[in-house]
């Protein structure tokens, strides 16, 4: 926590109340200085630049659960019980990601344990459905393959059915071999 600045002020207070201040301030063993504060804090509220100390803080959360113990009436205000709820609902949250961290590390330990203590990376085995090629325009056949049209066009017509069809799964990314149909001028994949 950053250090907050301090000014040094005088004040005339009461012999009694220095008194007072000064036993209380032993007995929490803490300063006379840090009780003013807290007082001043008390009555002030909170002020732009000054944080309120770890201790300070603690006492007065002592106060509220003091003052809820010895509530005599058993009833509790309406924002302390709002504070409570949202208390209870966050400490929930934790838990349930805490328990969610813990089964993580616990299937990690468990893979752990199955490699032999080390850490071995698992193969991705996801294999999608191979979906049936259809029959190909000259020109999709062409990117497919990643030649130009005048291109596959040429080497169609130059070489034999099974040596354009060799070709075809040189170039295809699959390596699909492709022959052209005359009747309906496309071409079709050849398994």
């Amino acid at each position: 926590m950053a250090k907050v600045e301090r000014e040094s002020i005088n004040f005339k207070l009461p012999k009694a109340l220095t008194a007072a201040l000064r036993k209380v301030a032993r007995d929490r063993n803490t300063t006379a200085t840090d009780l003013v504060i807290e007082g001043l804090h008390h009555v002030l509220g909170s002020v732009p630049g000054t944080e309120l100390g770890v201790e300070t803080r603690l006492h007065q959360l002592e106060k509220q659960l003091n003052h809820l113990a010895n509530s005599t009436d058993g009833r509790v205000d309406s924002g302390v019980e709002n504070r409570l709820s949202s208390l209870e609902q966050k400490l929930e949250e934790f838990a349930l990601r805490l328990a969610k961290i813990e089964g993580a590390i616990a299937t990690l330990s468990q893979q752990r344990s199955h490699t032999g203590g080390g850490y071995r990376r698992q193969a991705f085995n996801y294999h999608p459905p191979q979906l049936e090629l259809q029959p190909y325009k000259s020109e999709n056949l062409a990117k497919r393959l990643g030649v130009d049209e005048a291109t596959l066009t040429r080497e169609r017509e130059n070489q034999s059915e099974s040596e354009f069809e060799i070709w075809c799964r040189r170039k295809d990314p699959s390596p699909v071999g492709w022959r052209f149909n005359s009747k309906d001028k496309l071409y079709h994949p050849v398994k």
